[in-house]
């Protein structure tokens, strides 16, 4: 009897606990698309603006409509979190290859973790206040990661499809 308690909290306890699995997957199925996750990135930035200025709009007026000021603070730390998420679940743990050849292997993959590691803290500051100068960082940060990682062809590629 104390076996089958013990089976059916154990069962309970993976059915509650279980998280939603919405990235791509850690396994080497080798289907990815770089390009994609970064303008995902720059996104989630525009979102993140966007709520700034509402929450401080909506800070300014005199009488506070806390259902509003609640809701983009929510968008906010969402879309944060978001931006951490695809820069270690995507890049940092699955694309930055840390098997890089020589020094200049070596400070490429120093150089590409460095600035992944900043948009990461960057976004956690963009949740911690409302201060637009962490937007422009981020963007900034994302401006020389994609030229860190990505080769003068796929920069050349990427800038073909955008004009």
């Amino acid at each position: 009897m104390r076996k089958n308690i013990v089976i059916i909290a154990a069962l309970l306890f993976g059915l509650f606990s279980a998280q939603k699995a919405d990235a791509h997957c850690e396994i080497p199925c080798g289907i990815y698309n770089d390009q994609l996750r970064v303008k995902l990135l720059y996104e989630h930035f525009t979102t993140i603006e966007k709520s700034m200025n509402e929450i401080n709009a909506l800070a300014e007026k005199g009488e506070k409509n806390y259902n509003q000021l609640v809701r983009w603070i929510t968008n906010k730390e969402d879309h944060a979190v978001k931006v951490q998420h695809v820069v270690e679940q995507y890049f940092m743990h699955q694309r930055i290859k840390t098997k890089e050849k020589g020094e200049k292997g070596y400070e490429k993959y120093v150089r590409q973790i460095t600035l992944a590691h900043k948009l990461t803290v960057y976004a956690m500051k963009a949740k911690q206040t409302t201060d637009l100068k962490y937007v422009k960082l981020l963007r900034e940060t994302l401006d020389e990661f994609v030229k860190a990682y990505f080769t003068e062809e796929e920069l050349k590629h990427m800038e073909k499809h955008h004009e």
